[in-house]
């Protein structure tokens, strides 16, 4: 593995603790504040099912799924960037 000078490293630290905390934002959105207005949201209804319900079951879940492949797909790209991904 090449070596990296220490600004790359830093760049590299920057964009993942950048890419963590908007994850765990979005992680903490569906997570907490989404159920705490859910009897608000269960006002409103979506394909025949109260929209706080909804989002809970199935939204939340999706979002979660595709946080994981987003993160995983983001942080490849800042590795290989930085020259620290998989040869």
């Amino acid at each position: 593995m090449p070596e990296i000078s220490q600004d790359a490293k830093l760049r590299h630290w920057s964009r993942t603790r950048s890419l963590t905390i908007g994850i765990l934002v979005v992680w903490f959105i569906f997570s907490f504040v989404i159920p705490w207005f859910a009897r608000e949201l269960n006002a409103i209804t979506f394909i025949g099912f109260p929209l706080g319900y909804y989002m809970i079951v199935q939204g939340s879940l999706i979002v979660f799924v595709l946080l994981i492949f987003f993160q995983n797909w983001r942080q490849d790209a800042i590795d290989d960037e930085a020259g620290a991904g998989e040869l």
